[in-house]
């Protein structure tokens, strides 16, 4: 018989028919088109077969009138496994909940642990966990992977250099190294102070040292500003200089700022969209239905689903989708003159030390072209300009 799969599925029986005429009576069956297979003599006057379950409940008809008797010795196929679990739901219940429950549990968060951070540092940390939902009891589906609390740590809490986020079974592990100010290493080898830049000199401070210029001399790139050697030839004393010069120094920036600028906003709309993920393919659970707006930026989090301390092959996904729209700003030229010397500053900023400070800028060229201000401008700023030198061992003889 073939496709016994098939005949599994829908259900069979095995069957036994005794009596006299048994011969006859399996050909009435099979010109009635009852299917049987496996028919096996015992005997004279019984044999066995085995057939469909949907035939068997016809067979008794056919057998009516005849010198034969028929039982059941047999029911097997998937009806008939349906029906035993019927009367074990019970203990199918139970073990079904007994394993949601603990598929549950596995997914919850039940740990916190923070090390590497001082004690104001870890509840900065621990508050801006508890604003991104990150919190003991909360189901691991409705938070950021790793990847995401990491980011949004690093960019929220400034004094953090580097922050490692680690999921192990139920516990968040997080591994923060904090930015610390470096402390000024002992100077060893004797040094002088040069100037790094091209400057005027405003202040000094001056430590350790002897001064080699006064204030508003101009200096240039590698000039002495403050000697280690002190005394007379054949009476010095050598000690590494320590201090700041400041100097005024001068940069040019050439700047460029459209008088229409082109930018994307939220709008507060957003949808969100969940679902299950088996290797290739993604089951939707939740968030059904067309998006009412057509412009969106989406934001996807995917979620292993756990059990005790394994992986499984399933995660769950959570897709964000948020309205946007784009917005067109005009400026008025003044505004745009503005907007491109802040720029300005920012882009020497960026170039300078942080206690470097902006004296003054003045604009050398000014033109409209193409709908852009074009600005070049020419700033004064204070900075320190010494750097450490070592002194050669000759100078000592």
């Amino acid at each position: 018989m073939k496709n016994q799969w098939f005949e599994f599925l829908f259900g069979r029986v095995t069957v036994k028919v005794s009596g006299k005429g048994i011969e006859r009576f399996l050909n009435i069956l099979i010109r009635n088109n009852l299917t049987i297979w496996n028919v096996k003599r015992h005997g004279t006057e019984t044999i066995t077969f085995t057939m469909r379950l949907r035939d068997a409940l016809k067979i008794r008809h056919y057998a009516k009138g005849r010198e034969c008797t028929i039982s059941f010795l047999k029911r097997s196929g998937v009806p008939f496994l349906f029906k035993r679990l019927l009367k074990n739901s019970g203990f199918i219940i139970g073990a079904g909940l007994f394993f949601a429950i603990i598929l549950f549990l596995s997914n919850v968060i039940w740990g916190i642990e923070v090390k590497g951070a001082k004690p104001a540092t870890e509840y900065q940390i621990r508050k801006e966990l508890d604003k991104m939902g990150v919190k003991i009891g909360k189901v691991q589906f409705f938070v950021n992977n790793v990847e995401g609390i990491q980011r949004k740590l690093t960019n929220n809490i400034g004094n953090l250099t580097w922050v490692g986020v680690e999921l192990r079974g139920t516990t968040y592990h997080l591994q923060v190294v904090e930015k610390n100010e470096p402390e000024k290493p002992e100077q060893l080898a004797p040094q002088n102070l040069v100037a790094k830049k091209k400057a005027t000199i405003v202040k000094m401070y001056i430590e350790k040292g002897q001064k080699a210029v006064d204030i508003n001399d101009h200096v240039q790139p590698g000039q002495l500003l403050v000697s280690g050697v002190y005394g007379k030839e054949g009476q010095t004393e050598i000690v590494p200089a320590e201090g700041e010069v400041w100097g005024e120094t001068w940069y040019k920036s050439h700047v460029e700022q459209p008088l229409e600028t082109d930018f994307k906003v939220f709008d507060g709309r957003e949808k969100q969209k969940h679902y299950l993920i088996l290797g290739n393919f993604e089951i939707p659970v939740w968030g059904f239905g067309k998006l009412e707006f057509k412009e969106y930026e989406t934001e996807k989090n995917v979620q292993k689903i756990r059990f005790l301390k394994w992986e499984l092959p399933i995660s769950f996904g959570n897709v964000t989708m948020r309205a946007s729209e784009q917005i067109t700003r005009t400026y008025t030229e003044k505004e745009a003159q503005e907007i491109a010397l802040e720029l300005a500053k920012k882009e020497i900023k960026s170039h300078l030390d942080e206690d470097a400070i902006i004296k003054d800028e003045k604009i050398l060229h000014r033109e409209m072209e193409n709908g852009k201000v074009i600005l070049d401008i020419h700033f004064k700023i204070i900075e320190n300009i010494a750097v450490g030198q070592p002194i050669p061992k000759e100078t000592n003889e």
